[in-house]
Parts: C-alpha cells; sequence; structure tokens
C-alpha cells in the first residue's frame, strides 16, 4: 500500500492558517490565497490535498467557495475535505464538488450511525473518520474546550464496526507543536488493526514521517512543517517512495 503524504491546508476567513493545539487565539497566517497554495503543493507533486475547514469545524460560517476552488484548480491531486460536514446533503455537496473523500467527526461520534449512512451513500473508500485524541478520549466540536469526549479506541471500534475503514488521528497536544508525533497513541491505533490510520500532528521531519509509517501508519497529514521550511515536499514525497 502507497504511503500518503497529504499537505494540510486549514481555511479560515479565506486564509490559509494552522493554529496551535487547535486553539483560534494561536492562529499563524501564511496566505491569503488558498487556491495558490495549493497549486504550489500541486507543483512540488502532491497527489493528495488535505484541507481543513476551520470556520465550518466550529459551526461558523463555512468555506466552501475556497474548498471548491482548491478542487477545480488541482486538476488531478485527489482532495480529502474535512470540517463541519455534520449532514448528508454536506457531504454528498463536497464529494459532488470533486473531493475524492470526506472526513466525518462531530457528527459520527454523536451518532456511529450517520457514519455507517455515509459508508452506504458513498462507499466505505470516500469516508474518512476523524479521531481527535485529547488525554485520550476522541473529541468533535472543533475541539473546543469542554467537548464531549470518549475514549479513543472505544470509538475507533464503533466507527470501524460503522464500515469505516480509514482513520485520519490527530494528537491534538502535539497540532501545530513541530514537536514530534505521538507515536504511543498511534502505535495503538495501529495495534488495533481496525482500519488504515493516517498520522496527523507534530510531524516536524522526515524521521517523523518514516518513524509514523514504521510503526504502520498508512499515511500522514503535515502542516505547519511544511510552511515554516521543516519539511520540504518534494523531498518527503521522495522520501516516502510516493
Amino acid at each position: 500500500m502507497e504511503f500518503e503524504v497529504l499537505p494540510a491546508i486549514d481555511l479560515r476567513g479565506g486564509n490559509v492558517v494552522r493554529l496551535r493545539e487547535g486553539d483560534f487565539a494561536r492562529e499563524t497566517v501564511y496566505g491569503a490565497d488558498p487556491v495558490a497554495t495549493a497549486q504550489e503543493f500541486a507543483a512540488a507533486g502532491a497527489g493528495w490535498l488535505h484541507i481543513v475547514d476551520l470556520d465550518g469545524a466550529r459551526g461558523g460560517g463555512r468555506q466552501e467557495p475556497a474548498i471548491r476552488a482548491i478542487v477545480a484548480a488541482v486538476g488531478n491531486v485527489r482532495c480529502q475535505v474535512a470540517g463541519g460536514l455534520r449532514s448528508r446533503e454536506a457531504i454528498a455537496g463536497m464529494l459532488s464538488a470533486g473531493a475524492e473523500r470526506v472526513v466525518v467527526g462531530t457528527a459520527a461520534l454523536a451518532d456511529p450511525g450517520f457514519a455507517s449512512r455515509a459508508v452506504i451513500d458513498h462507499g466505505a473508500s470516500r469516508i474518512v473518520g476523524a479521531l481527535d485524541v485529547r488525554d485520550g478520549q476522541a473529541v468533535g466540536e472543533g475541539w473546543r474546550d469542554g467537548a464531549a469526549g470518549r475514549p479513543a479506541l472505544e470509538t475507533l471500534r464503533v466507527l470501524a464496526d460503522a464500515g469505516i475503514q480509514r482513520f485520519a488521528v490527530t494528537a491534538i497536544a502535539r497540532d501545530g507543536q513541530m514537536a514530534g508525533p505521538d507515536l504511543r497513541m498511534l502505535g495503538a491505533m495501529v495495534d488495533a488493526d481496525r482500519g488504515a490510520i493516517l498520522a496527523s500532528g507534530g510531524i516536524a521531519s522526515l524521521a517523523d514521517l518514516r518513524a509514523v509509517r514504521d510503526i504502520g501508519c498508512a499515511g500522514a497529514i503535515i502542516g505547519r512543517a511544511l510552511y515554516e521550511g521543516g519539511i520540504d515536499l518534494a523531498d518527503a514525497l521522495q522520501e516516502m517512495d510516493v
């Protein structure tokens, strides 16, 4: 199986941003042209993009026009879209706009049947489960303080039973920190053997990419390290033989 390297484009208010630990008060803006950012990643050889609607994740105005523009602009680069997809209509809209996969989180945590219906509607290959993990708990609601959670491994099993076969697993405490991935947590997810695991949170170097690949992850989502020069995308793709 090909190891997937997914550059992240997080959108808020029309800008390309990164947060630290999901904290909207700790935002860094990297650009005002998401399409140009996507095209730069495409030019470097990206096969995938991971596009996150941060406004949608928090239940605010959605960044759907920007996402649609990115998908249309990058041609054969496959797009995985996350953030605020909490209805069958929202999922269908993103997939019809050209997204290859969508990520379901908050709605699936609240109702695993939502995940099951999405798989039935569109096929397991197009639906990814979000496991955003804080202190061992999978949480939704844009990681809002006080958001209800449930044990992450239990959530993995429940969503796998609902038909999800691929999971984007984020260590919230490491997200945007460039402090290295949470290999212990990711390893536990891989060892549960309930689906392919995309690692997210803290990946800062090619060594980090090798580490998550070597414990059995199916791919990695990379954010701040690409924007601040810790990882060169072309080098990462070559290193992972993508």
